[in-house]
Formats: structure tokens, sequence, C-alpha cells
């Protein structure tokens, strides 16, 4: 029996049982789409260890920030239901997938309102090097395109911006669209950091395989190797969930500091440096057939 149900644009897995922590995801490119079955393996194994899984659906675009502040209030929405009917509050650990990772780094509330991100493949790709043609197309339109932010800003305002200090940034070690190695730096680059890298088995699309096989072939095309892999990151996840919380819990109980409230916005900050895009439009949807996204970097071994 299919447990997920759709809320607007969210796709909502909720423990039969009591809840043990809630997960916000926002999968990667056009795999987000459908993340019910893209990345049914890894959430619904998570949502058999007791978590609550909330998974946002959408179309890439152009303008990332607009679209981290849509996901953002999609999974808040949700988050409000499902307290309602806990009857308490709870508070998400946020997991992301490639550009996912992008966009819950560009949150609004700059990582506040999460226990933690778990950043997997983190990607951050110019427009021009993901869209096929962009860069011969859109010099003959008379436009100037770009996400926004770019990759350099993006970084920038993760390392000026981004507030949540717990966040686990993970590498497979076949992975040759991964950008982990600029978030990690950027993130250690804030005072009273506490990420953590960790590279393990696997390739860009290990979140995902799994789910994509069985949904579309069945259980008889079933990758065990694959599995395996998925097992292990959902351990990885679970260890550094359970860290989180009893750091978050050791931190109410002992802190008795006042923190000021941020005097300017990020989110204008962002909007100031935003730069004019391309209209999907003008593309046209067949073009979005042919995004891909990331870069090669030499492979950086961690034990895990």
């Amino acid at each position: 029996m299919n447990r997920w149900q759709r809320r607007e644009q969210c796709w909502c897995l909720w423990p039969k049982d009591s809840v043990r922590g809630l997960v916000d995801f926002i999968g990667g490119s056009y795999l987000a789409t459908s993340p019910q079955i893209s990345y049914r393996r890894l959430l619904e194994w998570l949502a058999d260890e007791g978590y609550a899984i909330h998974a946002w659906s959408y179309v890439p675009g152009f303008d990332h920030q607009l679209q981290a502040r849509e996901g953002w209030q999609q999974l808040r929405q949700c988050r409000r239901l499902l307290e309602e009917r806990l009857n308490r509050p709870i508070t998400p650990m946020r997991l992301g997938h490639s550009l996912g990772c992008k966009l819950h780094l560009l949150a609004p509330d700059d990582g506040r309102g999460c226990s933690g991100l778990a950043a997997l493949s983190f990607n951050n790709f110019t427009a021009e090097r993901s869209i096929p043609l962009l860069g011969t197309l859109a010099p003959k339109l008379g436009v100037v395109t770009e996400f926004s932010p770019g990759p350099v800003e993006t970084l920038n305002m993760i390392e000026r911006f981004y507030r949540q200090d717990r966040n686990l940034v993970v590498r497979f070690g076949d992975d040759a669209l991964d950008q982990s190695d600029d978030l990690i730096q950027a993130l250690q680059r804030r005072p009273g950091d506490q990420s953590r890298f960790v590279q393990t088995t696997g390739d860009h699309l290990t979140p995902a395989s799994a789910g994509l096989r069985q949904g579309l072939l069945g259980g008889w095309a079933d990758d065990q190797g694959r599995s395996r892999r998925i097992r292990r990151l959902v351990d990885l996840l679970l260890t550094g969930a359970g860290n989180q919380a009893r750091k978050r819990s050791s931190t109410e109980r002992s802190s008795r500091v006042l923190v000021s409230p941020v005097t300017s916005s990020p989110a204008a900050s962002a909007l100031r440096i935003r730069r004019m895009i391309l209209p999907l439009r003008v593309l046209g949807r067949a073009s979005l057939q042919r995004i891909s996204s990331g870069r090669a970097i030499g492979p950086i071994s961690v034990p895990t």
C-alpha cells in the first residue's frame, strides 16, 4: 500500500507509529519532479526508522533564490500540518541532493529553522555549462543569462549569511559532477563552524538510482550493490541526525546568551546581486531534458 500523500507541491510520508523526527528533502534537477519515485528507497528507509518525510516537488528554473523561498514555504506548511497532528513542535533535519543542497542553503531563514543539513553531492554549476547550447543561443538573443545567484555569488552568500553550524557534506567517490569541496571550504571559513565532510562509495545518482530502477522496472531489476550503498547512506544520515539532536539539546539547556537580530535582510542582499536571467519560455521545454550539472574535481579521501 502506497503511504505517500501529495500536499500542495510536496510529497509526504509519515510513519504509522510514533514520529522520531522530520526530514525536509529537496532533490536534484529533474529527479525532484517525482521525489517519491526517484528517491523512493532512500526516503522510505528513513521513514522506516521513524522519520516523517516531506519531499518538495519542483522543476528547476534560473532563479534559484526564488525557488529556495518557494521550497522553504512549501515544506514549512507541511511541517505545520504534522505539528498539528502531533500536537507538539518539531524541528526538521534538511536533506538535499545536488541542486537541492543549494536550494536548502539559500533558504530565507539562513538555516536557523533546522537541526542541521545533510548535503549529498552538492552542485553549483553555471547555467552555460548546465544547459547545452545556452552559451551560443544567449548572445544571439541579446540577453545575459546565469542562475540567480551564480556559482561565485552562491558560495559568498553561504559564507556571509548561512547560520547553521551543523552540516554533513557527503561526496561519493565516483561522482564526476560533485562540487562538495567548494561547499565545505565555504562552510568552514565561517566562525564556529562544525561541518563535517565524508566521502563514501557510489556516484552522483546513488541516492536516487535504486528508487528509479525499482519504480520503472520492478523488484526483479533491483541492484543489490546500490541497495547496500543506500543502506550505508541511511545509517550515516541517522548517525548525523542523532549527533545533531544531542548537540542541539545540550546547547538549549546550557545557553543563556541572547543573540541580536540581523540588522539587514539576507534576502534583500541577494536581490541586489541578482543578474538578469533568460526566462524559461525563451528556451522552451524541450531544452529542459538536456540539462546536466556539476564538474569533475579530484577525489578527496576521508575515512568513513
